[in-house]
């Protein structure tokens, strides 16, 4: 085989065609290296997690305040609640002691309507309202209302929850909520159940 001296030896004037795109590759490369670089070290927008030392004590407010006795305006405020709101009587007087909460947006003209957020109950059946204090603090308390009925009355023992606040010096209802849950009817095999 004759092998001629140009088929094994490269011209030297020519290159291979790759090679001269290597300076734009090179310029691409550290152009993307670049931009990378920018892109993560400047797109981090938060603050540093680092917490610094300190010998100050930390505010702990966990602590449950102390209770206190409850003031004799709350229960007067507890007391006319249930004979004007839960009642349904004198519903001027029970919209001046409820806070928004209970209003709803109602208008007083609206409110004496009776169609309001409040559980009612026949108060004239009452024999006892014994209240129980769950917490009292100087200006929030919470008391537990036992609805007792006469006996020979349709109506049935309940228990409420109260929410008692104070503003500007003054004791307002806040929630009232029945704790107790509705009695199961068992008066036949099938617990009440139609069928």
């Amino acid at each position: 085989m004759n092998m001629s001296a140009d088929s094994v030896i490269p011209r030297a004037g020519r290159r291979p065609a790759w090679r001269k795109y290597l300076p734009w590759i090179a310029v691409g490369a550290v152009v993307l290296a670049i931009l990378i670089f920018a892109g993560v070290k400047y797109s981090n927008t938060g603050h540093s997690a680092n917490t610094p030392l300190t010998n100050v004590p930390a505010d702990d407010r966990s602590a449950v305040p102390s209770t206190i006795k409850l003031e004799t305006g709350a229960t007067l405020v507890a007391r006319q609640f249930i004979k004007t709101a839960v009642a349904r009587k004198n519903l001027d007087s029970a919209y001046s002691i409820v806070t928004q909460q209970i209003r709803q947006g109602q208008s007083l003209k609206s409110w004496r309507t009776g169609n309001i957020a409040v559980i009612p109950y026949p108060v004239a059946d009452l024999k006892y309202a014994p209240m129980k204090i769950d917490f009292s603090y100087p200006k929030e308390a919470q008391i537990e209302i036992a609805l007792l009925p006469k006996a020979g009355t349709k109506a049935k023992s309940q228990l409420f929850l109260m929410d008692l606040v104070k503003r500007d010096g003054k004791w307002l209802v806040n929630s009232w909520v029945p704790r107790s849950t509705p009695p199961v009817p068992s008066g036949s095999s099938n617990n009440g159940a139609g069928g």
